[in-house]
C-alpha cells in the first residue's frame, strides 16, 4: 500500500474512532439528569406588566450601582487629597466633577479648622417645599459626618430633576465631603428601556418620514402599542433599495433615474443603491423600477432598532476580580462560569470584537485602552461617539477593564473592541448604515461582530452584508429581540448568525425575549450592570445585553484557538451550552445557555477539539484528492 493510501486509511480510522467516542461519551439524556426548565409565553397583557416590572428593576439597580460608584469616588478623593494643599484639592474636585457631570456640588469640610469649601456652590432651586426638603437632607448629611458616620439621603425632586446627597469622612476624622448627585441617569435609563423593551410604539410614525408595514405582507400597519412591534417593520417611505440585474448602472442611466424620480445622487454600498425621492413614496418607486429597470430586487430601506433587555467542582481556581460592582451586581458572569473560564482564556488583543451599535464613549474610565478607533456610518468622518448609551453598555459587557477596582468587570480582559456607530441618536439605524457598519468591521480586522439590533423584515441587502462578513470568517452574533414573539427577527434569523435569546438570574427565559426555531443559544439578559455614558454605570435588560455575552465568549474562543473557523466556533458554543429547555434544541433557549468554562475547555489551546476532529479529517482528505 502506498504512503498516501496508508495516510488516508489512518485518517479514516481516526475519524471513525472519534465519531464512536463522541456517541459513547455523550452526556446522559436530560430525562435522567434532572428536570429541565420549561419556558412559558405570557399573553400581551401579562407581557406588558412583566416588562414594566423589568423597567422598574433596571432603574432601581442603576440607582444602586451609581450610589456605590459615587461613594467610592468620594472615599478615593479623601484618601488622595490627604495632606494636599487647598489648590491641589480644588484641582482634584474640579477634575472629578468634569469627569462626572452628575456630581452637581461638592462640599469639603475641614474639621480641624471648621472651614467649609464648596465647589460649584449654587444649589438647584425649586418650590419652597422642595427647597426646605433639600436643606433638611443637607443638614442631616452634615450632622452624620460630624458624628463620624457616612450618609445617603433618599432621592428627592427639585423642579423636574431628581437628586440625592451622599457624605463620607476620612479614617483620621479630619476631613469630610458631601456631594449632591443629579440622578438624570434614572430618567435616561427609563426612557431607553421604554423603547428598548417595546413598551411604547417606537419609532414614532410620521416623524422623519418613517412608516410601518407588516413584515410578511408589506401592507400598511399602524403601530399603536408596544406589542404591535412584533408584526411591524419600519422603513423610510420615500426611499428604496435597488440591486440592478446587470451590475451597476451607467452615469447616464443614473441621471435618467434622478430626473424621473426627482432624487439626488444615490448612496451605493456593494451591489446595491439607495434612492431617496423628493416626490414619490416607496410604492411608486417600486413600480417605477420594476417596469423601467427590471432589477434583481427592490425593497424598503428598513430601520433597525436596539434590542436592549454555583460552580461545578472542576478543580480549577475561581478568579474573582476586584471590580467595585462585580460581587454584588454582576450575577450574570458567575451564571455562565466566567470566573472558571478565565483560567483558560482572558482574551487576546489580536482578536478584535466589533460592536455595531450606537457608538461607544471613548473616554469612559472603565474602557480605557480597550477601544480601537472605530468608524461612524451615520456621520462619515466623525468619531463613533455614543449619544444614546446602548453601545457603551454593550461594549462594557464584552470588555470593561477587569480587576482594576473600578466599576464592572468585562468578560474579556484583553480583546480589543472596535466601535462602529450604525445607529443614530434615537437608537435607530437603516439597512444601509447597519450593512455599511458590518462590511467596514469585516474589512478592518474584526474576528467577531456583535449586532444588538434588529427588525422583522428579511432584507436581501442586509443579508448580502452578513454573507460578506461570514465569507471572511467573521463570527456574527445578534440579539433575537424583545417582543416576546415567535416571529423571526433579522439579522438574528440568518443562518450565518448566532441568534441569542435572554435568560434571567434563575436561568429561566426572560419574559420579553423573542423565541423560535432560529434561536441558537441563550445568555443572561435581565438587569445587566455595565458601563454607561458620562462615566457612569447602568443596569439594562434585553436581548441586546444577552448578545454581547456570546460575542465575548466567541472572542475568548478565537483567542485560545485561532485555528478555528467561524463555523467551528459556532459549533463549540452551541454544543457546550447548558440545556435549559426540552432535551436538545428548543425554540426558547436554542441549545441552551452558554457556558464559558465548558466551551473553552472544548476549544483547546491551538489543537483540534475532539468533537471537531472529523471535519478536520474531511478537509485533509479533500486536500489530498
Amino acid at each position: 500500500m502506498s504512503r498516501k493510501n496508508l495516510t488516508v486509511a489512518g485518517l479514516v480510522t481516526a475519524a471513525l474512532t472519534v465519531v464512536l467516542l463522541t456517541f459513547a461519551l455523550r452526556p446522559e439524556d436530560s430525562t435522567t439528569s434532572g428536570t429541565l426548565r420549561q419556558a412559558s409565553v405570557p399573553n400581551p397583557s401579562q407581557e406588558k406588566t412583566i416588562k414594566k416590572t423589568a423597567l422598574v428593576q433596571d432603574v432601581s439597580a442603576t440607582d444602586r450601582l451609581n450610589r456605590v460608584d459615587v461613594s467610592k469616588h468620594l472615599r478615593t478623593m479623601l484618601s488622595d487629597t490627604h495632606g494636599a494643599s487647598p489648590e491641589d484639592i480644588s484641582a482634584y474636585a474640579r477634575n472629578l466633577q468634569q469627569g462626572h457631570g452628575h456630581i452637581t456640588m461638592l462640599m469639603l469640610i475641614d474639621f480641624r479648622t471648621q472651614k467649609t469649601t464648596t465647589y460649584k456652590s449654587s444649589l438647584p432651586e425649586g418650590t419652597d417645599h422642595e427647597n426646605k426638603q433639600l436643606l433638611k437632607y443637607l443638614n442631616t448629611a452634615k450632622s452624620a459626618i460630624k458624628g463620624h458616620q457616612s450618609y445617603e439621603s433618599p432621592s428627592f425632586v427639585i423642579g423636574s430633576k431628581k437628586y440625592y446627597f451622599v457624605a463620607q469622612r476620612d479614617q483620621e476624622g479630619q476631613l469630610g465631603v458631601i456631594a449632591l448627585i443629579n440622578q438624570k441617569i434614572l430618567d435616561r435609563v427609563a426612557q431607553h428601556q421604554l423603547k428598548n423593551l417595546r413598551l411604547i410604539p417606537y419609532p414614532k410614525e410620521g416623524k422623519y418620514r418613517v412608516e410601518s408595514v407588516h413584515a410578511d405582507t408589506l401592507q400598511d400597519l399602524t403601530v399603536k402599542t408596544g406589542h404591535d412591534n412584533e408584526n411591524a417593520s419600519h422603513y423610510y417611505e420615500n426611499e428604496i433599495v435597488v440591486r440592478f440585474r446587470n451590475g451597476h448602472p451607467t452615469a447616464g442611466q443614473l441621471q435618467t433615474i434622478a430626473a424621473d424620480i426627482h432624487c439626488k445622487e444615490p448612496r451605493k454600498l456593494g451591489y446595491a443603491y439607495i434612492f431617496r425621492s423628493e416626490k414619490m413614496n416607496y410604492s411608486q418607486l417600486k413600480t417605477y423600477f420594476a417596469y423601467k429597470w427590471h432589477p434583481q430586487y427592490t425593497e424598503p430601506h428598513y430601520m433597525y432598532l436596539t434590542n436592549d433587555t454555583v460552580s461545578e467542582n472542576t478543580g480549577a481556581n475561581v478568579i474573582t476580580p476586584n471590580d467595585l460592582l462585580f460581587s454584588t451586581y454582576q450575577w450574570n458572569l458567575p451564571a455562565i462560569e466566567t470566573e472558571l473560564g478565565w483560567n483558560l482564556s482572558k482574551g487576546s488583543k489580536e482578536v478584535v470584537v466589533a460592536v455595531v451599535d450606537t457608538g461607544v464613549q471613548a473616554d469612559h474610565p472603565d474602557l480605557q485602552g480597550q477601544l480601537l478607533a472605530g468608524y461612524n456610518a451615520i456621520t462619515n468622518g466623525s468619531t463613533p461617539d455614543d449619544d444614546v448609551g446602548h453601545g457603551t453598555h454593550v461594549a462594557g459587557i464584552i470588555g470593561a477593564l477587569t480587576n482594576n477596582e473600578e466599576g464592572v468587570a468585562g468578560i474579556s480582559w484583553y480583546n480589543k473592541i472596535l466601535p462602529v456607530k450604525a445607529l443614530d441618536n434615537s437608537g435607530a439605524g437603516t439597512t444601509y448604515s447597519v450593512a455599511e457598519g458590518i462590511i467596514w468591521a469585516a474589512d478592518n480586522g474584526a474576528k467577531v461582530i456583535n449586532l444588538s439590533l434588529g427588525n422583522y423584515a428579511d432584507s436581501q441587502f442586509l443579508h448580502d452584508a452578513i454573507k460578506y462578513a461570514y465569507d471572511r470568517d467573521v463570527v456574527i452574533v445578534s440579539a433575537s429581540g424583545n417582543d416576546n414573539t415567535e416571529r423571526p427577527g433579522y439579522p438574528a434569523a440568518y443562518e450565518e448568525v448566532i441568534a441569542v435569546a435572554a435568560t434571567n438570574s434563575t436561568g429561566e427565559r426572560a419574559s420579553f425575549s423573542n423565541y423560535g426555531d432560529y434561536i441558537d443559544v441563550a445568555a443572561p439578559g435581565e438587569s445587566i450592570a455595565s458601563t454607561y455614558p458620562d462615566n457612569q454605570y447602568a443596569a439594562l435588560s434585553g436581548t441586546s445585553m444577552a448578545s454581547p455575552h456570546v460575542a465575548a465568549l466567541a472572542g475568548l474562543v478565537r483567542s485560545l484557538n485561532p485555528e478555528l473557523t467561524n463555523k467551528e466556533v459556532t459549533e463549540l458554543l452551541t454544543s457546550n451550552a447548558v440545556d435549559l429547555g426540552d432535551a436538545g434544541h428548543d425554540k426558547y433557549y436554542g441549545w441552551g445557555q452558554v457556558d464559558i468554562y465548558q466551551t473553552l475547555q472544548a476549544a483547546g489551546g491551538g489543537q483540534v477539539p475532539l468533537q471537531l476532529f472529523p471535519q478536520h479529517v474531511g478537509k485533509q482528505l479533500k486536500s489530498m484528492q
